[in-house]
């Protein structure tokens, strides 16, 4: 599901660093899900990333997991996820770090259609864009968007998912636009029901699939979502980070 990601996924707010230097902090966990009061309604900083076209809302909750808080996410024909706005330069924080479980795939997904474009699992990275760079029609859209909303839409987004068929490290443009770029950071049924840790370099990756370098991260989001295959889909996140080099 990529439908048109919302202006929420623009611009950013508090960092959270973790460091005992007095120095520039070498991690900032931007999903500080283990250390969150599980009482609370959504995780600190985080709110929902709801899509207008989209009845049904995937539902997000924390809750234990193995003696640790962690944020759930129940799918059931639905799409929706949540966002952490930011600010952060990618060339200093360049590894992103993050553990995900699913209970299950998506058999009817397919990561090169529209109908298949669902995953139980992903996380998008937007970036700054130059919109200056862009001509005729589509910075016509883009510009008419601006003055709709007030910002300008995620023009350079990387999001790795938990795909059902596809081999790790394949990556594709998104079935609906080429501003989105896929990459399948996890694969198959080996690893359900099980902890993944996975880590990756979010500044290469910029540069092999957009062909340049990136601007700052303006958001990180969580996403479980169902509604083009019709199917259900539980997912939980755990933390959340960036890492310098």
């Amino acid at each position: 599901m990529y439908q048109s990601i919302p202006s929420i996924l623009i611009f950013g707010l508090t960092l959270i660093p973790i460091s005992n230097s007095l120095s520039e902090p070498t991690t900032i966990t931007v999903g500080d899900f283990s250390n969150a009061n599980i009482a609370s309604i959504t995780p600190i900083n985080w709110e929902p990333l709801h899509f207008d076209s989209i009845d049904n809302k995937t539902a997000y909750f924390l809750t234990r997991d193995k003696n640790k808080t962690i944020f759930k996410a129940v799918s059931n024909n639905s799409a929706s996820g949540y966002i952490h706005k930011v600010s952060i330069d990618p060339k200093k924080f360049p590894i992103l770090n993050w553990k995900w479980k699913i209970d299950n795939l998506i058999s009817n997904a397919d990561i090169n259609t529209k109908d298949g474009d669902d995953y139980p699992a992903r996380i998008y990275i937007t970036f700054e864009y130059d919109v200056e760079r862009l001509s005729g029609w589509k910075k016509f859209k883009v510009d008419a968007y601006y003055l709709a909303n007030g910002v300008y839409p995620p023009l350079a987004v990387l999001n790795y998912v938990w795909d059902n068929k596809q081999e790790i490290n394949y990556t594709t443009p998104n079935a609906y636009t080429n501003h989105v770029q896929m990459l399948v950071a996890q694969s198959g049924k080996e690893k359900v029901g099980q902890w993944v840790t996975q880590e990756v370099n979010i500044y290469k990756d910029y540069k092999r699939v957009f062909g340049e370098s990136p601007g700052k991260i303006t958001a990180i989001a969580i996403m479980t979502d169902t509604d083009n295959t019709m199917e259900s889909a539980t997912a939980y996140y755990g933390d959340i980070q960036l890492k310098s080099r």
